[in-house]
Order: C-alpha cells, then structure tokens, then sequence
C-alpha cells in the first residue's frame, strides 16, 4: 500500500508540474504570442517564427502529452479507491480532448503555419488557433472539475447522472465547433476568457444543481 501511496503522490505531483508548463504555454499562445506576431516587425516575426515558437510548442506539446499519462495514472488510482465521480469524469474528458486537439490539430497545422513543412499556411494558422481557443475555452473549467472531484463533491457523489451527460454534450458541441467551427466570440483575447468562466458557471451550475 505504501508503494502505491508513493506512485499515486509521484503522479499527483508529476500531473501538477506538467499541468502547469503546458496551460502555461497555452494562455502565453494565446494571451501574448498572438499579439506580439501581429505587432512584430517582418524581421522580429521571421525571427520569432523561425526559433522561439519551434521552442514554445516542444515544451508545449510534451508538457500536454505528460499531463495526460500521469493523469491516466490517476484514473486508474481512482477507479481502484472507487471514489470516481461526475466532476472527475467530465474533467478528464475536456482534458483528454484538450490533449488530443494539441496533437492532432494544433502541432500539425502550426508547423504548416511556421514553414516547417508545406502547405497552405493561412488555413492552417485558422485552424491551429481555433483548436488553441477552444482549449483555452475548456481551461478554466477544466481545473475547476479536476479540483472539484476530489474536494468540492466528495466521495459520495454518483457517476453518470443526467446532468452529467448533458454537460458532456455541451462539450461534445464545443469540441466539434474546435474542428469545423468558428471563433465567435473567442477572436480576442478578453473574448476567449470570458467565454471560459461563462462556461465553468453554466457547466458546473448544471451539475450542482440539476
């Protein structure tokens, strides 16, 4: 028991760091990369394309592909202690496509987007930064349900409510819009923060309440 207590903490903590380097990376794309390559002199923007973007998404895409192991390792540990709830689920999930819209969207278009490999760059820009959007749109309640669902429910709270699917599907929409979609209101920066707090209090009003 001792043993698992240590890979459980190991994971905790491994799930904290890695967390923190990837939503990290992810507000400074979307809060200040953006708004500097838009304001940047050709030679800063060539400049800024060619090594520190490169450099930003390494530690970006691998500090979300680490947040997601180590966060499977916690599932596994939940689902073992049986105190998985509601919150736990619909975190992980907006986590887990958080994930997967780093790897299979974002990092393929950016690198069209960069010149690090062909294609058509202008699309690829459009549709690498509405996937970031859309996980900045998920980031707030994201970790709030993570933090929620081993505090703020407890371990009595049940799994598979109907308020629970219902948020699901919200999420499912939004996801969707984060492949075929559009930005609306997330085009600005103060856009996209607003529309994730609206989210948390209308996601997490539907599961406290209904």
């Amino acid at each position: 028991m001792e043993f698992m207590d240590l890979i459980n903490m190991l994971a905790r903590w491994g799930h904290l760091l890695f967390g923190m380097t990837w939503i990290g990376l992810l507000y400074y794309f979307n809060f200040i990369q953006g708004g500097y390559f838009k304001s940047a002199t050709p030679e800063g923007l060539a400049d800024g394309k060619a090594k520190l973007a490169p450099a930003a998404l390494w530690w970006f895409r691998w500090g979300a592909m680490f947040t997601f192991l180590t966060g499977l390792v916690l599932l596994v540990s939940v689902h073992h202690l049986k105190v998985m709830n509601d919150y736990i689920i619909v975190g992980a999930t907006m986590g887990t496509l958080m994930f997967l819209n780093v790897w299979l969207i974002i990092w393929p278009n950016q690198k069209i987007a960069l010149g690090m490999v062909e294609g058509d760059a202008a699309t690829a820009g459009a549709k690498a930064l509405l996937a970031s959007r859309t996980n900045t749109l998920f980031s707030a309640p994201m970790a709030f349900f993570m933090l929620a669902g081993p505090h703020y429910a407890g371990y009595g709270m049940g799994v598979g409510s109907m308020a629970m699917w219902i948020t699901l599907a919200i999420v499912g929409v939004l996801e969707v819009n984060a492949v075929v979609g559009k930005q609306g209101p997330m085009t600005t920066v103060r856009g996209v923060i607003v529309s994730s707090l609206v989210l948390t209090l209308i996601i997490v009003g539907i599961l406290a309440f209904m």
